[in-house]
């Protein structure tokens, strides 16, 4: 799912393309889409109101609203609304001209006056549009319609100037539970997700399973600093095209720059020793079993999860000629039973090769191959939904 750096990545490529834009009709081919499933209520909100501002809050793109025209076409008081956008894992937005053929992908769409489109393009259909207010105090987003969220829960923002190592610190010190499942609560801090959760940790030195209540002087501190120069490149970078991943302008290129997400298998850049994989909460969790190391009092009360770490601690790997392959096969790489290949899920699809495990499993190999079709996928997008100057 696009985690802050790729939502703020396509917040501010929308901004030269929309803003000034004004709405003048709606389609919707997923009434799903629409947090409120109505496109008649959502119509009314937004035609005829012209764009004024793109942002982010947490994983959300904002898109700002002014007040609308009278009969007159007089401009209306501005009542601060916005419409909010969330990727979820496969939505892309594409500004067109409106000749352009529609795929079957294309889910919502806000149609312009001055002849082009803002399109909404969704594969697997989890994507949600709504349209939410601006407090006029304060500035942030409440209410939205149908009711069906406040914005109350979302933590402060990582890179918000004001949210410093000494709050972050303060905000940890009051929790209680394992760093990452912290990392990724979004009451906690807004917009980090599983990406950047791992590569903080690593970064922080900090094992993902360690609890908060564990923290010696200068841990927060340091991961604080950690985290934050992370998103920061990363937004710098476009964010991590791995999937579907893909803003307006193009891809990212963050993924060449992970030194542990989707690396399990792979060597430590640090110590050399291989990634691990642990599954935390349903979520793939990358981490260096060396580097991060978990306190002797915390590992009996993981010893369930970590049981079910990738690659074992002391496997070996070699590769078709005999050889031992030091680094170990990659998270997709790792051949099940009766020959079956490794598990395609949420792990690394960046290598490829043949090699098997010692002694006798499967074969493994197709990362390389999982890749490729994320990035046809992500071209065939673009190509199918040609931006305009």
């Amino acid at each position: 799912m696009p985690e802050l750096p790729e939502v703020e990545t396509v917040a501010r490529d929308l901004r030269g393309l929309v803003v000034g834009a004004r709405i003048t009709d709606v389609r919707v081919s997923w009434s799903k889409t629409l947090r409120s499933q109505d496109e008649g209520a959502f119509a009314d909100a937004v035609v005829g109101r012209a764009i004024v501002g793109t942002s982010r809050r947490a994983k959300l793109v904002v898109l700002d609203l002014d007040g609308g025209l009278d009969a007159n076409e007089q401009p209306l008081p501005d009542d601060g609304a916005a419409i909010t956008i969330h990727l979820k894992m496969t939505g892309q937005l594409f500004v067109v001209r409106e000749a352009q053929p529609e795929d079957p992908y294309v889910r919502l769409v806000l149609a312009f006056a001055d002849g082009r489109e803002l399109r909404f393009r969704d594969i697997r259909k989890f994507g949600r549009v709504g349209v939410a207010w601006r407090d006029p105090a304060t500035g942030d987003l409440r209410g939205e319609l149908g009711g069906a969220k406040t914005f109350k829960g979302f933590g402060p923002e990582p890179l918000d100037p004001g949210f410093t190592a000494r709050a972050f610190a303060r905000r940890i010190r009051t929790r209680r539970g394992r760093l990452k499942s912290i990392l990724l609560d979004q009451s906690f801090i807004a917009g980090v997700g599983n990406i950047y959760a791992d590569e903080s940790l690593w970064a922080a030195r900090l094992h993902p399973l360690r609890s908060a209540q564990s923290l010696r002087r200068g841990d927060a501190a340091r991961l604080y600093r950690e985290s934050t120069r992370i998103l920061h490149e990363a937004v710098l970078r476009r964010g991590s095209s791995i999937d579907d991943y893909t803003a307006p302008e193009g891809d990212g290129e963050m993924q060449e720059r992970l030194q542990v997400y989707q690396r399990a298998g792979e060597p430590c850049r640090r110590c050399g020793r291989p990634i691990r994989r642990i599954v935390l909460g349903g979520r793939s969790t990358h981490f260096c079993s060396w580097c991060q190391r978990l306190p002797k009092p915390e590992q009996a009360a993981n010893a369930t999860i970590l049981k079910g770490m990738e690659p074992k601690p002391g496997q070996r790997f070699v590769a078709e000629d005999g050889s031992e392959i030091r680094r170990g096969p990659r998270w997709t790489e790792i051949g099940g039973s009766d020959g079956a290949l490794g598990v395609p899920t949420g792990s690394t699809r960046r290598a490829s090769g043949t090699a098997r495990r010692s002694p006798g499993a499967g074969r493994i190999g197709r990362a390389e191959q999982t890749r490729r079709a994320a990035a046809t996928r992500r071209a065939a997008a673009r190509a199918s939904q040609r931006a305009t100057d």
